[in-house]
């Protein structure tokens, strides 16, 4: 009892420590909240809001088919130019795409001439230019074929495709983007904190102070994981309701107590990552060049970034003993496809066990580094 008494004390002045480094404040404000904004916003795999313009030489019913077809919120209402204008257009900057419709087109379409539709591009903004390329390609199909076998110009297909998509219906870039940014600023703010607070203990000689009391290393390191892991909850749990369902708009399928469940238990075995790093680096600048060398691979191959059945069958196996795959995995399932926890234990299982065994080393490192230091 005394023992659990001193632990909570010492992780109480490790979150006053924390409450009076500024920069570490404002790294873990920065971390859940512009950050996973610009990450979910910023970075578009969809066309949104892109201005077209629209030059009809035919004005003809599929025409203005056409031009009707382009709608929001991919893209902006089209604006009707006069022909030949559209690469004026363009370099002014008004317009992202101008679609160039000849004269005589429907009539040429009902021949069977196999007309062309120009479409002008601004690739400067290279992102938008190669997606909205695709979307307008089969957005100009989708229609020209439509009208094609209502005059009845070519024969009706045999099988209609009907596409579902399951749990991103609008395949939202913003509501997957938006969890696994929060779940990658859970794995670095946790991983820092941690480790930077060992660092700093030892670079301004308090460890030796805190040596000098009836305190073992466990003490120490069980005060530091627990006081980090406590701050970076309470932030994510703030971020999850403030930030993705708040400003991102990102719908919660699941339970969010069972998310903060996953989370917490993460944070754990995210600690002990830090007390591990701590212990080998001897100053702050070696810590950062571990924690780049262990986390980032940690996060790429997680599963947020691309899919574990996308990657090598050799990796998807070496990945297994990733804590972030499982944490990952869970958090999606939770999230988006409202998964209980009769779905997720065997992902809980997989992060307390990786947890507890990188917990053991790390408390085991950690008492061989304090012994050298004395």
């Amino acid at each position: 009892m005394r023992r659990a008494q001193l632990i909570f004390w010492l992780g109480l002045k490790e979150m006053t420590s924390l409450r009076r480094d500024w920069v570490m404040m404002a790294l873990l404000v920065y971390s859940f909240t512009l950050a996973p904004i610009m990450e979910a916003t910023g970075v578009s795999t969809s066309v949104n809001n892109a201005s077209i313009a629209f030059s009809d030489e035919d004005n003809s019913p599929l025409s203005r088919s056409l031009a009707a077809a382009f709608l929001l919120p991919e893209f902006q209402p089209v604006v009707q130019i006069e022909p030949g204008t559209g690469g004026e257009q363009m370099d002014a900057g008004r317009f992202l795409f101008v679609v160039s419709v000849p004269p005589g087109f429907e009539e040429d379409v009902r021949v069977g001439r196999g007309p062309e539709i120009q479409v002008l591009i601004d690739a400067t903004a290279m992102e938008q230019a190669g997606i909205g390329s695709n979307y307008i390609t089969s957005i100009l199909n989708t229609e020209i074929q439509r009208f094609a076998r209502g005059a009845d110009l070519i024969d009706r297909e045999p099988v209609g495709l009907v596409l579902h998509s399951a749990f991103n219906p609008n395949r939202d870039t913003v509501q997957f983007t938006g969890i696994v940014s929060i779940i990658g600023q859970i794995m670095w703010l946790t991983t820092i904190l941690t480790g930077a607070a060992m660092i700093r203990e030892r670079e301004h000689g308090t460890v030796e102070h805190l040596l000098a009391m009836p305190i073992a290393p466990f003490d120490i390191a069980a005060a530091k994981i627990w006081a980090n892991a406590a701050v970076v909850l309470v932030a994510a749990g703030l971020a999850l309701a403030f930030v993705l369902e708040g400003f991102l708009g990102v719908t919660i399928a699941g339970s969010k107590a069972l998310f903060l469940a996953a989370t917490a238990l993460f944070l754990f075995t995210a600690t002990a990552l830090g007390v591990f790093l701590a212990t080998l680096a001897r100053s702050m600048a070696q810590f950062a060049l571990l924690v780049m060398l262990m986390v980032l691979p940690m996060l790429m191959l997680s599963g947020g970034e691309t899919p574990i059945e996308g990657q090598p069958e050799w990796l998807q196996v070496a990945t297994l003993i990733l804590p972030s795959r499982h944490f990952t995995a869970s958090s999606q399932a939770i999230v988006f496809k409202g998964a209980g926890l009769e779905t997720v234990w065997p992902e809980f299982v997989w992060i307390a066990l990786l947890g507890i065994a990188l917990l053991a080393v790390s408390l085991l490192m950690f008492r061989r580094s304090i012994a050298q230091d004395r």
